[in-house]
């Protein structure tokens, strides 16, 4: 079984946060650290994967607009087009070694999906996956959409949870260049707001369950809640 370090972080700039997991990738190829995940949320900010290639193609408001709303634009290292992070939303980093025994691209991809599937599932909502697309999906809206990367079998970058994401927000973009889908979220489906820390309880339950994993430690840096279950 693995072992697992979970960091709650809360709120964390996009930058702050890529230079966090840099040094995390670093000790955990050189198994300084064991397998660790990050849970936090981001100011809001557009990033954009190696699908966009550089492109702003599917970002759809204007510089002024961005501006106006304090929304950054990044370009990074991960898979994926184009995406949105900001407040109410639950962004999941996972710093994992792959090896020996989990050395299978599109398998991560799948556990991934399955953890967040599970985590819809227990908040009672039927989620699922569309064929040929990454995420977790209720009908034809996506609740949370993954982008990662892979560097010698070690990850980073992750998934992004709507919870209790402003939906609006996802009409600066056409997110993950996909025109023909909608967007919704947790508290959407549910008809009011979660409780942020209960939802990333789940999450942890649920990726300790699909990667077999045993928490070693747990530190957050707000407070937290008795586990759901």
């Amino acid at each position: 079984m693995r072992s697992l370090d979970v960091r709650r972080l809360g709120v964390m700039s996009y930058t702050e946060a890529l230079d966090l997991q840099k040094a995390l990738v670093e000790d955990r190829r050189a198994d300084r650290i064991p397998d660790t995940l990050l849970l936090l949320e981001h100011p809001p900010v557009i990033t954009l994967g190696v699908k966009a290639r550089g492109s702003q193609t599917h970002i759809v408001a204007t510089a002024d607009r961005l501006a106006q709303d304090g929304v950054e634009v990044y370009d990074t290292g991960r898979g994926g087009d184009v995406t949105y992070h900001g407040p109410g939303q639950l962004v999941g980093y996972p710093i994992l070694n792959l090896k020996p025994d989990r050395c299978d691209v599109h398998k991560y991809v799948r556990d991934l999906e399955e953890v967040l599937i599970g985590v819809a599932t227990s908040c009672g909502f039927s989620a699922g996956r569309i064929q040929g697309l990454s995420g977790a999906w209720v009908g034809q809206e996506k609740v949370a959409a993954i982008g990662v990367r892979i560097s010698r079998w070690i990850t980073s970058h992750g998934f992004a949870l709507n919870v209790n994401t402003d939906l609006a927000a996802f009409g600066l973009i056409v997110p993950c260049g996909i025109s023909d889908k909608g967007v919704t979220s947790l508290a959407r489906l549910a008809g009011h707001a979660l409780d942020m820390s209960e939802v990333e309880t789940r999450v942890v339950q649920e990726f300790c369950a699909v990667f077999g994993a045993s928490i070693r430690s747990s530190v957050a840096t707000t407070p937290s809640v008795a586990p759901v279950g």
